[in-house]
Parts: structure tokens; sequence; C-alpha cells
């Protein structure tokens, strides 16, 4: 059937709209300059009216008998004199339109010295980058206008640029990343250091606009989250970067915040996730806040292989199948991790193949976190065991298939022992953490838009999901209750996402398969 085109009012809805209200502005404010000397008296007489009650409250009421008397002699003076009360209506309008004038301080209209100056210093600065010897009109030259190249600038209360464009050549080659690196960190040091800076590139208008981001908020605690099945926020961003918000309670405080969404299972394009940091950084608080997401829907598996007791919170938890810290233990469970994974693709290939629906056991997220995995490959190396990555195979290369999801943590000074299958099927990327350009663009595989800062927060990073943009990341606070260190307000916040305390699953199936084993044959 052939398509139909969309009605006028739906294809350029839009357009219609904005122009409605570009129009709209335009009669507000002509009718506002119109209006003016109208609102002016009007607040005139308002004043003076509120002066003269004041006045009058302020009289004490043995004088007011002969204030009346004296008003009304006034009264009757003006209405007897040749044209008093048209000289009395003047002077109350004149008064009125003196008492009502905008007694405000005029805003300069233009920079100031100081601002002139460092705009003066931006320009100087970008002329050996944005001109050429064959330009026979050129943009920017030594010693010259900056007003021509600066057409929007805001400041600070600080003095420092807040907001500027920048315009540019259409020479300039804006669509090689190392020119444009050599012009953000230009601007960046010339701006002042310390802040965040968000670059945006229009290639077509050759103008660069530089914004000045606000930190994001580190005082998000652990919660549970307004999401679906399959959605796992993994921090927090700007409100530019995404279309999302989500409801946080703060305290007793409601406030919109948006994030940085995973989706996983059958669906998803980006299913297994790599973080990437320095010791410190809030890698492992990050697999934390998942494994509390992931517990809601689904069966948890950790592998620790720092061995500090970071998930000791969780060991026997409803939904949690174990927590390894031992490469011997490690091992087998992601054994049978692999098998569960062949089992869950044979079961839901004989379910299809009959006609049926999938059997509730595949359909359940299993979530497969392991955290410093390089660690335990020295010490099964040393014991002669496989490297406990190298079982990660099979439910990374069908996990998405059989709904299991790998997610793994490790730190930028054993990058070099995570095996070619974490690289190459963990498509959703966390970087948390200083970090330097190069190491950003590696794990990444795309440089952000923004200036990192010196120093980061804790849980402070980007995130990349598959080839889409590079979001500023905040980890919600997720610590360890068990930590002394930990305040009382976000170990109860993490107290209360628990669930119950039960047997581990696993056990319970290990069990089973025991006493299978020991069974009689008949």
């Amino acid at each position: 059937m052939a398509r139909r085109p969309l009605p006028r009012i739906l294809s350029n809805g839009s357009a219609q709209i904005a122009r409605s209200r570009e129009l709209a502005r335009t009669a507000a404010d002509s009718a506002t300059d119109v209006l003016h000397p109208l609102i002016t008296i009007s607040r005139g007489l308002r004043r003076l009216a509120t002066a003269g009650r004041r006045r009058w409250a302020d009289t004490p009421k043995d004088k007011r008998g002969p204030l009346l008397f004296l008003v009304a002699a006034v009264v009757l003076v003006v209405a007897l004199v040749p044209y008093g009360p048209l000289l009395a209506v003047t002077s109350v309008m004149a008064a009125a339109a003196w008492h009502g004038r905008d007694r405000g301080p005029a805003e300069p209209e233009g920079p100031d010295e100081s601002q002139t100056q460092r705009l003066q210093s931006l320009y100087d600065a970008l002329v050996p980058y944005f001109s050429t010897p064959d330009d026979p009109t050129p943009l920017y030259v030594h010693g010259g206008d900056w007003e021509q190249t600066f057409p929007a600038y805001e400041f600070d209360g600080t003095g420092r640029v807040s907001h500027l464009v920048v315009r540019y050549p259409a020479y300039f080659t804006d669509g090689e990343a190392d020119s444009r690196a050599r012009i953000e960190q230009l601007l960046h040091a010339k701006s002042g250091r310390g802040r965040e800076y968000h670059f945006a590139w229009d290639e077509e208008g050759n103008e660069l606009t530089v914004t000045v981001l606000p930190p994001l908020p580190t005082d998000i605690a652990a919660q549970r989250f307004v999401t679906s099945p399959g959605e796992t926020v993994l921090g927090f961003t700007d409100p530019t970067q995404v279309h999302r918000t989500l409801p946080l309670s703060h305290g007793e405080e409601q406030r919109d915040v948006p994030p940085v969404v995973w989706r996983t299972g059958p669906r998803s394009t980006e299913p297994h996730l790599l973080v990437m940091g320095e010791p410190g950084s809030g890698t492992t608080t990050l697999l934390r806040s998942i494994a509390l997401q992931a517990l809601q829907y689904g069966d948890v598996l950790i592998v620790d292989g720092s061995g500090t007791g970071e998930y000791a919170c969780l060991t026997g938890r409803d939904g949690v199948l174990a927590v390894e810290c031992a490469p011997t233990s490690a091992v087998a469970s992601l054994e049978w991790a692999s098998h569960e994974t062949e089992r869950r693709l044979i079961t839901a290939n004989r379910a299809r193949q009959a006609g049926e629906p999938l059997p509730d056991d595949t359909r359940r997220p299993l979530w497969l976190l392991l955290d410093r995995p390089g660690a335990l490959a020295h010490l099964a190396a040393a014991d002669g065991r496989p490297d406990p990555q190298s079982l990660l195979q099979v439910p990374l290369r069908h996990g998405r298939a059989a709904n299991v999801t790998v997610v793994v943590a490790e730190q930028f000074d054993s990058a070099d022992t995570l095996s070619d299958a974490v690289r190459q099927h963990t498509r959703a990327r966390v970087v948390l953490g200083t970090a330097s350009s190069t190491q950003l663009e590696a794990v990444l595989g795309a440089r952000p838009h923004t200036t990192p800062v010196p120093v980061m927060a804790p849980g402070r990073g980007y995130a990349r999901l598959g080839t889409g943009p590079v979001h500023r990341l905040q980890v919600p606070a997720t610590p360890d209750p068990h930590d002394d260190a930990t305040s009382d307000a976000q170990r109860q916040a993490v107290l209360e996402l628990l669930p119950p305390r039960t047997t581990p699953a696993l056990l319970v199936k290990q069990e089973q398969e025991q006493e299978q084993e020991q069974e009689p044959v008949a």
C-alpha cells in the first residue's frame, strides 16, 4: 500500500510554531515600547499613593484634623483658580512620571576595560592558527579588531569568559581532530584553567561555541530509579546531552536529573560494558550500583579480583549467585556461566522450533560482574589454571541472545591484561577518574567535546554507548555499607536497596547436581 503524504500541518508545523512565537515576541516588544510611558506613570502613581498612605499612618491622631483641613483648602483654591484643575493634573502626572522612572543603574552596553583586554588577548592568540599569508581579506591579523570574530560573549562574576562564539575562516581544517584539539587547548588555557569547557563546532557556519559547564552533582545517593526492565542508569550528565530526566529524591527534596541510561537485553546494540579508571576513581562503586539495579529483575554473579571485600554486603542475598574472590572458585563459577549460556541458547532454540514461548529460566537476566580480572589472571597462571577471561568468550559472543550481560572493570595499569574478546564485544564504555586525551580516545573511541579538569571527584568521568556521543558522567554514590568511612545517610540508602539474605542460588544448583551424581543408577 502506498504511503500517504503527511498533512502540511504535521510536516511543517514546527516551522509555523517557531514563526508564530517570533511574531508574538515581536508584538510583545512593540507593545512594551508603545505603552512604556503609561507603565511609568502607573508605577509613579502607585508609589505616590504608597508614600501618602505611609505619611498618613505616621501622622499623630491629634494632627490629622488640621491636615485634612489644609488639604481641603488647597483643593478649593485649585478648583477656583483659572485652569487650576488642568495644572493640578499636569503636575500630578509629571510627579508620577518622575517617581515611576527606572532607578536601577544603567548597564554598560559593552565590555569593560578588563573584559576588552581579555577578548583582545584571545584574538591575538588565535591569529597564528586562523590566518595565512595568501588570504586577501584576512579575518585574523596581528593588531586586528576582535569585534568581527567574537559576535557573542559572556563573562562570569570573576571576570572570566563563560560563553564565547568564535568565527573562523572557511579554509581552517575544522574536520581534522588534531586541528580542533589545538584550538580547544588554546582556548582552555587562555580562558582560565580549572573549569570544564564544552566546544560545539558548526562546520557549515564556520563558528565555534565555547561554553563553561557547571559541575555535575555529586550528592546523588543510590536509590530506586524510575526505569523499565532492561535499562540501567550508569550515572547522570548534562541536560543538553540527553532528552530525558529521572525524578530523584534528595532528602526531602525532589528534582529531575538527566541520566545516562544503558539498555541491555536481546534488542540491545551494546550488550556488554567495559569500565576503566585509576585506583580510587569509582569503578567498584559503579559495579556496585549496577549490581543493585540488576538484582531488581535478574541474577548476579560477581568475581572480585581485588579481593578487598568490596562486595561482601551482597554475599548470600536473594539473586546473588556467588561472590568469588579466589582464582579456583572464580574459574568454576565462570565455567558454570559459560555452560549456562549454552544451555539457554539450546533451550530457547528448541522452544522456538516448537512454537512455544521461551521458558522463564531463559528470560530472567543473568549478569556477570568482573572487577579487576587481570589480578586473578596472574594468580591463575601461577597455579597452572586458565585465565578467567578465557571463559567469557561464550557469554560475550552469545550473551545478547541468551539474556546474559557481562560487565568488566579494570585499571589503566592492567589494561594490557584484557583479552581480545573483552575488547571486541564491550561496545559500551566508561572511563572514570583523571585520564589523558590519548587514554580517553583509546577506550571510548572518540575524544570528548569537553576539557577534563585536573582533579575529578570519585565516580566522575565519561561514558559512550556504542557509536553515540561522549557524555560527561557522575556515578551515584553507592559506597560499601560495611566501610567505616561511609556516612550514615549513604549507608542506609544502600542497605535499603539490598535484597533479603537467602541461600545463593548457585550453591543450590551445585548441591542438586551433586545429589543427582550420587543417586544410584537403576
